[in-house]
């Protein structure tokens, strides 16, 4: 039976091959791990092979950040616009979440792929047709997106991943601070008091700053 690394020879190279396996190895390594050489032993092939589908790293890191976007749900201009809204920062949160090298990424590039296009077209219709001024559409979409990227930036610096886990980290944060607490009564009673016992959930979290953006540009938007 022919091995992975025979099989992946034989299969013919591509642009979409490329960027697929380059979004596997920074998924494991991260971006900063990822090499030309790297990504060609990944596939099987010589370096110089992968200049026939990526003019360059920028092109590659590009072409990267589109496969991103194309696993977030674009806004439908039919639908409601803050339940449409609403389910583009989940799938962009959730692709974000899966390819956290990604973070800080999204929008710095001066060249998009046709996905990237794709979904800020698609905001900015969502946004046009409910009603919003071009202008608006700039401020809607920008607090948007500052929101989104800091919530998973934040999710990934963060070592607690269930609400027990960040329970069980305030109370022990309380033991190791004790000699000082005195001083914080405020992070004693909230931290102390309140994470201790309930925890602290992400998705809870994340859905009630998303309400709190959405309900406000509904009211500017009134």
């Amino acid at each position: 039976m022919p091995s992975q690394n025979q099989k992946v020879k034989r299969d013919p190279l591509s642009r979409d091959r490329v960027l697929r396996a380059a979004v596997d190895l920074a998924d494991e390594h991260g971006a900063q791990g990822l090499t030309m050489r790297k990504l060609a032993k990944e596939l099987g092939v010589e370096a110089m092979s992968l200049y026939n589908h990526v003019e360059n790293k920028e092109d590659l890191l590009t072409g990267m950040i589109d496969v991103v976007f194309s696993e977030i749900e674009a806004p439908s201009l039919e639908g409601d616009w803050k339940s449409e809204l609403e389910k583009r920062a989940e799938s962009t949160r959730a692709a974000l979440n899966r390819h956290r090298w990604a973070i800080g990424q999204m929008e710095g590039g001066t060249n998009h792929g046709p996905n990237n296009m794709r979904v800020h077209e698609a905001v900015l219709g969502c946004l046009r047709n409910a009603g919003f001024s071009p202008a608006m559409c700039v401020h809607a979409y920008s607090v948007q997106d500052a929101y989104i990227y800091g919530f998973v930036l934040q999710e990934a610096d963060m070592e607690p991943a269930t609400p027990e886990d960040f329970a069980g980290e305030a109370s022990r944060q309380m033991e190791d601070y004790e000699d000082l607490l005195a001083d914080f009564p405020y992070f004693v009673e909230v931290v102390g008091g309140y994470v201790a016992e309930h925890g602290f959930d992400y998705d809870v979290e994340f859905r009630f700053g998303l309400d709190v953006i959405l309900d406000r540009l509904e009211a500017l938007l009134a």
